[in-house]
């Protein structure tokens, strides 16, 4: 990457003085939103159309009208804008904290688990400022802000180092209200799309034969977890994810037959002795192996 802004690249204050001029369609208007002279926008959008040598305004009648390039640009500059306001509310969120640990989580483990318990880290942690994000594919350490990630063992891309945390334990959940015989054979069998082979591996684990697996598909398994409590069908679920609709009675376990995963979650990170606040997260976890209220 080069390591200074090539003279063609605008700069962020010509950036906003077009965009501003594009969306109110003066350069009075923009310099006032601006608190600028209206000469200074002026000359900012000169400029930028010397830097790219196009003309990006067409002035008609007193009112600056975007040109074919002006309307091409538009966008990606209202988009570099707005993602680096984004990153500094996102920097400015850590407020006095040091230290900050990035990290990818499949997205249901995050709001199911690892979320609930968190508290008892800021606890312990003070210091340190979390950035979490979903991920439902593997992550490449080498090319992502991420210090470490939690998701499924196998997940785990080649020479990352990986900690198990908890085993996975699938069972059949249903809404309370839904008829669903032992067979399963004449109920839809609720699909997790990004692993479509789990109802399979659990009617052949329960000795059973269904004539095709039919039922509605979702991405991951928040949304399998709603429609099943919508009666769309019966879900087959990790248990530490449907607890707490089992306990609240939104959720039912409508077979005792429970499929083991075939590898834990675990704390995914570069291949390397952990260190820094990867180092007390991975410390934390170790405490942390009963999901939470067992």
């Amino acid at each position: 990457m080069t390591p200074f802004r090539s003279h063609h690249t605008p700069s962020i204050p010509e950036l906003r003085a077009f965009v501003l001029c594009a969306r109110l369609g003066s350069a009075s208007r923009a310099a006032g939103a601006l608190n600028l002279t209206q000469s200074a926008v002026s000359r900012a959008i000169r400029t930028l159309e010397d830097r790219l040598g196009v003309t990006l305004f067409q002035r008609i009648r007193q009112r600056m009208v975007l040109s074919d390039a002006g309307r091409a640009m538009l966008r990606d500059a209202e988009a570099i804008l707005d993602d680096l306001d984004r990153s500094a509310r996102k920097i400015m969120a850590f407020g006095g904290s040091r230290q900050v640990l990035r990290l990818a989580v499949l997205p249901t483990f995050a709001a199911a688990w690892l979320i609930p318990r968190l508290g008892d880290f800021a606890a312990r942690h003070p210091g340190v400022s979390l950035d979490l994000a979903s991920a439902l594919g593997p992550v490449d350490f080498d090319d992502s802000p991420f210090d470490a990630a939690i998701q499924r063992a196998e997940m785990a891309r080649a020479g990352a180092a990986v900690m198990p945390i908890l085993p996975e334990r699938l069972i059949v959940v249903a809404a309370p209200d839904l008829p669903v015989p032992g067979d399963l054979a004449s109920v839809p069998l609720i699909q997790q799309s990004t692993r479509p082979h789990l109802w399979t591996d659990w009617l052949t684990a329960a000795g059973l034969e269904v004539d095709g697996i039919r039922g509605p598909r979702f991405e991951h398994f928040e949304m399998v977890i709603a429609a099943a409590r919508a009666g769309l069908g019966a879900a087959l679920l990790p248990d530490i994810f449907a607890r707490a609709d089992l306990d609240r009675g939104t959720l039912v376990q409508v077979s005792p037959i429970a499929l083991a995963g075939p590898c834990p979650y675990a704390l995914i990170y570069p291949a390397r002795e952990p260190e820094g606040t990867v180092a007390l997260f991975a410390d934390w976890l170790t405490t942390q192996g009963e999901p939470a209220g067992a």
